[in-house]
């Protein structure tokens, strides 16, 4: 066998690979250009900070002073939010820290700019909910129950009938 054909076999064998595995070096760079030595901040920063904060603050830079005393967590938010942020940033630091296994951040530093952003700092954190839709038609759910009706396992069945419902329902509001 040629090199290439073994790299195709060992890739094959693998399987599929979770999508932050195959970005993991290119999230670790980016973070790097920005003072993130621990990438996880920015990619589970909901989990790190809770959803309330996440929903209103995005870590933006970290930036090692020269007197090494720790490091300046910039985090960016709309100016609405900037007060009620400004009352958790001990409970941020705290959890930072935490995430870093060592009290690498000395300080925190709010940064505000309009909800439709900037070039790099587009406020809008988190999607707001989306609205309930319409129940699917009834010809809409029998023509999904008659799509997956041959499938054995309750849980799958389930599924593809709701993606049936979904794909079907999107038909319907194309041509309507």
């Amino acid at each position: 066998m040629t090199g290439m054909s073994e790299d195709r076999q060992t890739r094959r064998q693998r399987g599929f690979e979770p999508a932050s595995g195959l970005l993991r070096e290119r999230i670790r760079k980016a973070g790097e250009a920005r003072g993130f030595a621990v990438s996880r901040l920015l990619t589970h920063w909901t989990e790190v900070v809770g959803e309330e904060i996440a929903r209103v603050a995005r870590p933006v830079k970290i930036g090692y002073g020269r007197e090494g005393l720790g490091a300046t967590l910039t985090l960016l938010t709309t100016g609405a939010a900037a007060p009620i942020l400004q009352m958790h940033l001990p409970k941020i630091r705290e959890r930072v820290n935490a995430c870093y296994g060592y009290n690498a951040i000395a300080r925190v530093k709010i940064t505000q700019t309009a909800p439709s952003g900037f070039a790099e700092g587009q406020a809008e954190f988190m999607a707001a909910p989306k609205p309930a839709s319409a129940p699917p038609r009834p010809e809409v759910v029998r023509a999904a129950h008659t799509v997956a009706r041959d499938v054995h396992d309750d849980g799958l069945r389930a599924a593809l009938e709701a993606l049936a419902q979904n794909v079907l329902s999107r038909a319907d509001e194309q041509k309507g």
